[in-house]
């Protein structure tokens, strides 16, 4: 799946962003998950990502660690004002609880919910997703590619030694084993519509509604061609369901 793909652009919320479908998670370009790449190597990789159509690159030089809920409405007061200010347009959340979210929007409303969500992360179906469509929220899932397992390096080869994931509790024992099953059941998908594992993952997300922009992440430009051609991935209603399954 080569050839020239057009990036299209979704709005992301209802207070009026608009952003491409696709969106790029930036944070392994620091070293989180393997070697950090040079920053000469990730200019030229978010240049790349932006001349493709990819319009929402997701930043940040660290996410709160402790206490982030202790002062909520007193932060969103002030957020509040930077954007009747006009400093900054709209207002987003991570790793947030569903009373969080409500919490926030309540002060002021939330263009965006950030969480993890991937065919082997699903757990925000039964309440953040609900939550984020009633209110009108979008939602950017991160670790489409199911912290790389998709990508099938982890599944078919090994994970390279500097990696944290070699910890992760997903990638050890039989926890592994069942996931690699999942990766296996998606091949024969895969391969129907002549895109990698990797593809059909991130299209899955895609497929579970519009008001969903995932954010993969890769530090290679081949990679990076491979997850924006995932946008034409059509899959059928019964396809979803037995990867959902």
């Amino acid at each position: 799946m080569a050839d020239a793909v057009e990036m299209p652009r979704v709005k992301l919320g209802s207070q009026g962003l608009e952003v491409s479908k696709l969106g790029f998670g930036s944070m392994g370009l620091t070293g989180v998950y393997n070697a950090p790449v040079s920053e000469e190597e990730g200019i030229a990789i978010i240049k790349e990502a932006f001349s493709k159509g990819v319009t929402f690159f997701d930043t940040s030089d660290i996410y709160g660690m402790d206490h982030g809920n202790e002062y909520l409405v007193g932060k969103m007061r002030e957020l509040k004002k930077l954007v009747e200010g006009g400093k900054i347009k709209y207002i987003g959340l991570s790793e947030a609880h569903p009373e969080t979210i409500r919490r926030a929007h309540a002060v002021h409303p939330i263009t965006a919910v950030q969480q993890e969500y991937s065919l082997w992360t699903r757990d925000i179906e039964d309440d953040i997703i609900p939550v984020c469509r009633e209110l009108g929220i979008g939602i950017v899932p991160y670790s489409p590619v199911g912290r790389g397992l998709f990508a099938g390096k982890a599944v078919l080869e090994s994970l390279p030694a500097n990696s944290f994931l070699t910890t992760h509790p997903r990638f050890i024992g039989e926890n592994f084993e069942k996931n690699k099953s999942i990766y296996f059941r998606m091949e024969g998908i895969a391969k129907k519509h002549g895109c990698s594992p990797a593809q059909l993952a991130i299209s899955w997300v895609l497929h579970q509604g519009n008001d969903i922009v995932p954010l993969p992440g890769t530090t290679k430009i081949k990679n990076l061609h491979d997850n924006i051609g995932s946008v034409r991935v059509k899959l059928t209603e019964e396809e979803v369901k037995e990867l959902s399954r």
